[in-house]
């Protein structure tokens, strides 16, 4: 049973994306958080473009065939399966997320190249055991995966547990894998940008902004690809991405060794 009367952080983000998979409830929240912080729109897609990048590295450069994409949200365009699977056709993608309205949705996100797979394991981030045995169906976890996590850590209150449960997520997969991480933070615009995560915590739809430097730590031992822990638009962007704007939010992608 899909809860229409509460804001959900999957369906908010998809109205900031442009999508039609939300409610009335997660629109009055979305305009809400955009009246008091307009910024969260560019930062939502800013995220996007990120995936796409990211995704791109990994499959034609790095050789990465596997992803566990924790957080899916609502799917949009370019979902992780769609740019791995135009570069490496065989690969494979199971996706994250406990929302209903996503799991409704699931039948979008598994549709997947005929050589490759998309799976969906409907379960909460904590649930980490539950997560790597449901993604070992699909995935070969002795040859190296690409951990994505964009903006879920940003929704576990304790800071302490999101680095608890990324540091057993990267335990679980072999040297090679990757971590992927995007999330918002208050630095640039800290006082905004909190006002608007207290709001979205108001209306139900808590989110815990982090510092870049606690962004940084969850790369502890792994390998940081260049250009390193920087904000959202500076991580090797396209030509025609080329941004100046200052947003609060940032990112990292980082090897096992």
């Amino acid at each position: 049973m899909i809860d229409t009367g509460t804001p959900h952080s999957a369906r908010v983000w998809n109205y900031w994306l442009g999508g039609k998979d939300n409610y009335e409830v997660d629109r009055q929240v979305g305009e809400q958080v955009m009246a008091a912080y307009p910024d969260i729109v560019h930062i939502a897609r800013q995220s996007r473009a990120f995936l796409v990048r990211a995704v791109r590295f990994l499959t034609l450069q790095a050789g990465i065939d596997q992803f566990l994409d924790l957080g899916t949200g609502l799917p949009t365009a370019d979902n992780t399966h769609e740019v791995a699977q135009r570069a490496i056709p065989h690969a494979r993608i199971v996706y994250v997320d406990n929302d209903p309205m996503v799991l409704v949705h699931a039948r979008a996100l598994l549709t997947s190249t005929p050589e490759g797979r998309a799976a969906y394991i409907d379960a909460d981030v904590r649930d980490v055991d539950r997560i790597l045995d449901a993604a070992a169906a699909t995935l070969d976890f002795s040859r190296p995966i690409a951990v994505m996590m964009l903006g879920i850590l940003g929704n576990i209150d304790d800071y302490e547990e999101a680095r608890t449960i990324v540091r057993r997520l990267m335990a679980a997969v072999p040297s090679g894998s990757y971590l992927v991480v995007n999330d918002g933070t208050k630095d640039a615009k800290a006082e905004v940008a909190q006002a608007a995560a207290d709001m979205r915590a108001q209306a139900g739809d808590p989110y815990r902004l982090s510092t870049p430097d606690q962004i940084a730590a969850y790369f502890e031992g792994l390998q940081l690809v260049e250009p390193g822990v920087v904000r959202t638009a500076q991580w090797r962007p396209d030509p025609h991405q080329l941004n100046t704007q200052v947003l609060d939010v940032h990112c990292g992608v980082a090897r096992k060794p």
